[in-house]
């Protein structure tokens, strides 16, 4: 029996993928060299593909630049209170609206900047913020 199951997890796991996992690789590797990859630790090449997973959200509060706002405006004092009381799963849910990922690139949190502006909408009780992802742009009305 036990022949039998580490024949089987062999073949679940690696025969019956084999030719869709060598397709995959070479085109893999056609774009990204493997030599490349070899300046990397495991942890290192991880980050880079992966993103960074901890966050410090008071660092992501620090790297913020306003338009037609202040910081010590009133929308954003309350947008930063209700930021900081969400749990971490809605905060990451935040970062995903924002760009698209609820990772933060390899080059770190640090260097991830985002802006928040003020559509400037002539009703704002009749718009719901909206965000630019390519451009990490959050345009929360007032």
């Amino acid at each position: 029996r036990k022949e039998f199951v580490d024949l089987y997890v062999n073949y679940v796991f690696n025969e019956s993928i084999r030719k869709p996992f060598e397709d995959f690789m070479q085109g893999f590797l056609r774009g990204c060299p493997a030599r490349k990859w070899k300046m990397f630790l495991p942890v290192e090449l991880q980050t880079v593909l992966q993103g960074h997973t901890k966050f410090d959200w008071h660092l992501l509060e620090k790297n913020v630049t306003y338009r037609q706002y202040k910081k010590l405006d009133r929308t954003i004092r309350n947008f930063w209170t209700v930021f900081h009381k969400l749990p971490e799963e809605k905060k990451k849910t935040f970062l995903a609206f924002l760009s698209g990922s609820d990772r933060i690139p390899g080059c770190g949190l640090e260097h991830f900047k985002f802006f928040i502006v003020d559509p400037q909408a002539e009703n704002p009780d009749e718009h719901c913020p909206f965000a630019s992802t390519c451009n990490h742009i959050l345009f929360l009305p007032r």
